[in-house]
């Protein structure tokens, strides 16, 4: 399969992109760029094997982005000819004079040496936006009888999210990019009503990632086994003790920690939010800026990159969406927080020489802003320990897998998340669930209280389709890479009391 349509990357890109760069030069920009983007995006979902939504959306357009006198104009449109995108840059410019009003300080951009016109192509096998919407029902609902045959299965739900992105960018610099990359998201979930009325749940821990179709037929995961082994598991959670509130040695399973690291880590990072300029929607950060090089964000142990370099990563990319290349770098190391995620603005502004290429539009009609890269602690050196070796270190405790709910204070240091499922750990050994555990710390000393993290062996990467943020709002794909870690004296509630159920 070709990397990019010939269309769009060979006839219609290079006269756009020349029209409105010329434009937004004559007009006396400082720096411009454009994108042309093609987004296909599907959804599907059944309820008990038998189709309840299905969705097809098919986005294309073009957006440019100036800087003109130290202000950021912008400017889309879905016009595909050459006079549309030069009145792009007659609005971008004038866009660009009306916000300078607003600014404190002049607009630049972290110098980046031009590439040339190069091209980047994600992991793929089969496109899964173009597999016929038949097919993929059937998958979906092959799974769902096979689970409503189980005995203690009363309902199942089952979704598919499909996403197909083609992106060529140009910039003022000579950088031309042609991009292409997938990303399938599939969950299915069995659903157990109790007699007094409530229910229980079992989601599948498959993580989204950025591959093909062929992802949901077992390359990469094994959804077949998954799927045989859960209606066991769902009913010896609804025989399972309510926890007893206190605190526990926790292990935790890269399918719950992805999305801890998430929002403690990934979001904290951020080094706009850090400077407070997603205070008004978002929030900020308690990684401010004085710490870098000096605040213990967690134990020795923890090893913290940003990568947007990851093999099936959500956020990989090869160049970003101001022409940066794609880079891994440090966050936290040996416990420290070492960086920050940055574009060409904030770069420029903390005075720092270059951008690690974290900026992303979700779309060609909004403006590229600041997004988080793959964000991943680190496995342990060479072997490193396995689960049962990590298990087998504690006395009491709880081992928990797979993610559901969250929360997290505005300046992502204090939080609780819980998961789908909680194992028992006594003297050393699993012994058996638990039902309704939500476990609660702040950010730094949970951390602190990462005794071990796994091998290699242990690591997967999870990740979320939706990462929301910014003005209009935006969404962006992220994954983030783990490896199972020990974590001692973790306050545990019971979420079911904690609910006054």
């Amino acid at each position: 399969m070709p990397a990019t349509d010939p269309g769009l990357a060979s006839e219609l890109f290079p006269t756009l992109a020349g029209a409105a760069l010329e434009e937004a030069e004559r007009l006396g920009a400082e720096h411009a760029d454009l994108r042309l983007e093609r987004i296909a995006s599907q959804y599907l979902s059944l309820r008990d094997a038998v189709l309840e939504t299905t969705a097809d959306d098919h986005e294309v357009g073009v957006g440019l982005r100036v800087v003109h006198q130290g202000a950021i104009g912008f400017a889309a449109t879905v016009e595909l000819v050459p006079e549309a995108v030069r009145d792009l840059a007659r609005r971008a410019v004038e866009s660009a004079r009306v916000t300078a009003a607003a600014l404190n300080r002049p607009v630049e951009l972290a110098p980046e040496p031009s590439y040339g016109e190069v091209s980047w192509q994600g992991e793929l096998g089969r496109d899964p936006t173009a597999v016929p919407l038949a097919e993929r029902v059937e998958k979906l609902a092959a799974w769902s009888s096979a689970l409503l045959a189980a005995e203690g299965v009363d309902h199942v739900q089952a979704s598919l999210h499909a996403v197909s992105e083609e992106k060529h960018y140009a910039g003022s610099n000579g950088t031309v990019t042609h991009q292409r990359r997938v990303r399938v998201q599939p969950v299915v979930e069995a659903i157990a009503v109790e007699d007094d009325g409530g229910f229980e749940t079992m989601r599948t821990c498959a993580p989204p990632a950025g591959r093909g179709y062929e992802y949901l037929e077992g390359e990469g995961w094994d959804f077949e086994s998954e799927l045989a082994a859960m209606p066991e598991l769902l009913a010896e959670k609804l025989a399972a003790p309510s926890v007893e509130a206190g605190e526990y040695d926790l292990v935790i399973d890269p399918t719950n920690l992805w999305l801890t690291i998430h929002e403690s880590i990934g979001h904290a990072t951020e080094l706009d939010r850090a400077l407070g300029y997603e205070a008004a929607y978002a929030g900020t950060s308690f990684a401010t800026p004085d710490g870098l090089g000096t605040l213990q964000y967690g134990s020795p142990v923890m090893h913290v990159t940003g990568d947007r370099t990851t093999p099936f990563g959500l956020a990989t990319v090869g160049f970003d969406d101001e022409g940066v290349a794609a880079q891994s770098f440090d966050i936290v190391r040996g416990g420290v927080l070492a960086g920050y995620q940055l574009d060409r603005r904030i770069a420029a502004e903390a005075g720092i020489a270059r951008s690690n290429g974290c900026a992303f539009a979700d779309s060609p009609m909004h403006v590229p802003i600041q997004r988080m890269a793959n964000v991943t602690l680190q496995p342990a050196d060479g072997q490193g320990p396995s689960l049962e070796e990590l298990v087998s270190g504690v006395e009491r405790g709880i081992y928990v897998v797979g993610d559901k709910s969250w929360s997290i204070d505005m300046q992502r240091y204090n939080f609780q998340f819980t998961g789908q499922r909680f194992f028992r750990i006594e003297h050393g050994r699993l012994a058996g669930q638990l039902r309704d555990v939500a476990y609660q710390s702040q950010t730094t000393a949970f951390w602190g209280s990462m005794e071990a993290v796994g091998g290699r062996a242990t690591f997967l990467l999870g990740g979320a389709f939706n990462c929301g943020k910014g003005q209009p709002g935006q969404v962006a794909p992220v994954s983030h890479g783990c490896p199972v870690a020990l974590f001692r004296r973790v306050r545990v509630l019971n979420a079911r009391a904690e609910s006054g159920r």
